[in-house]
């Protein structure tokens, strides 16, 4: 990226100066986060773009949009920063337990709020002073591709803008290197007391009204797929957002809903709800841990990872589950 002559005469904050700026896609704040004034990451920039001979950065009224060459370029920079912060931390190698750092975890709020609690307990024992921010991740509605429909989980992580994602798909870009957490499968929850755990028949599954999470209103999944295969429909009555809202839904209503079996094993009960096996085979699916390979050189990445890794619960056993079984 840079030759000989370039690397000699060039300050190589200019390349921190435009992380900073692309991420924040905002100048003024890019600024703040560097403890810069806004006029010195103008002239910075200006800096940059005679030395890229490149724009790399267009004025909106929101802030900043970057050229085409400014993407091109920030994958190869995050790798050569990643590589000088890694040589650096050398010194002072990354140890949790004195640590204060933040980290970001991007996940859907059905795996999320099953591995959160675990890897909490896990921090307060070895790790007091680390904090966790959680980035709520969905697929990209309309996508039944699984490397198109979580092109937003992989944009996140190419952007540094999360250190982690956990998500429900093997189809990963080359360019990530992928842990495997656990498998994870579907049951049926409903409020307790509701007449399909009684006749949970596919034929009654299919008369009964649904609840479906869905970031963006659409009212077709997984599931409606899996019934097309055996001729069948359902009505979709009502979709949510996320997962934790579903289940008070369903503590008030008729519907019913498919859920992960770890998250309702782990949360169902509280809300008063029960859960039976589907009436129908549905998809199973591999919950990957997914970082960029560079970010393997962060010593404190790897460690959030081995932490993850750790933090899956037992799978809960197939049948009726209940809030009062």
């Amino acid at each position: 990226m840079l030759n000989l002559v370039d690397l000699s005469r060039t300050d190589l904050n200019l390349l921190v100066l435009f992380e900073a700026v692309l991420e924040e896609r905002h100048v003024g704040h890019a600024a703040e986060r560097l403890n810069l004034t806004s006029s010195a990451v103008s002239h910075g920039l200006s800096r940059l773009r005679r030395l890229m001979n490149d724009p790399l950065f267009l004025r909106t009224p929101k802030g900043v949009v970057p050229t085409a060459r400014a993407l091109e370029l920030s994958a190869p920079i995050a790798d050569v920063l990643a590589r000088v912060r890694n040589v650096l931390s050398a010194a002072e190698p990354f140890d949790p337990a004195s640590s204060t750092r933040r980290f970001t975890i991007g996940a859907p709020d059905g795996i999320s709020a099953v591995l959160l609690a675990p890897v909490l307990g896990e921090l307060a024992r070895t790790a007091p002073g680390i904090d966790i921010s959680i980035r709520q991740l969905l697929p990209t509605p309309g996508e039944t591709r699984p490397e198109r429909a979580w092109r937003g989980a992989f944009a996140d992580l190419d952007d540094r803008v999360t250190d982690i994602a956990v998500i429900p798909t093997g189809q990963i870009p080359e360019r990530f290197h992928v842990g495997g957490l656990y498998d994870e499968d579907f049951v049926v929850a409903m409020r307790a007391g509701h007449a399909f755990a009684d006749e949970p028949t596919l034929a009654r599954y299919c008369e009964l009204q649904h609840l479906v999470v869905s970031l963006g209103g659409d009212p077709h999944g997984f599931v409606d797929e899996a019934l097309a295969r055996l001729g069948c429909t359902r009505r979709v009555a009502l979709t949510v957002p996320n997962f934790m809202f579903a289940l008070a839904i369903l503590a008030e209503t008729d519907l019913l809903c498919a859920l992960p079996r770890r998250f309702a094993a782990m949360h169902a009960a509280r809300f008063g709800l029960e859960s039976v096996d589907a009436p129908l085979e549905l998809t199973r699916f591999r919950i990957n841990a997914v970082l960029p390979k560079v970010a393997l050189m962060d010593a404190g990445v790897a460690w959030l990872l081995v932490i993850l890794e750790k933090a899956q619960p037992p799978l809960p056993p197939a049948g009726r589950s209940s809030a009062t079984i």
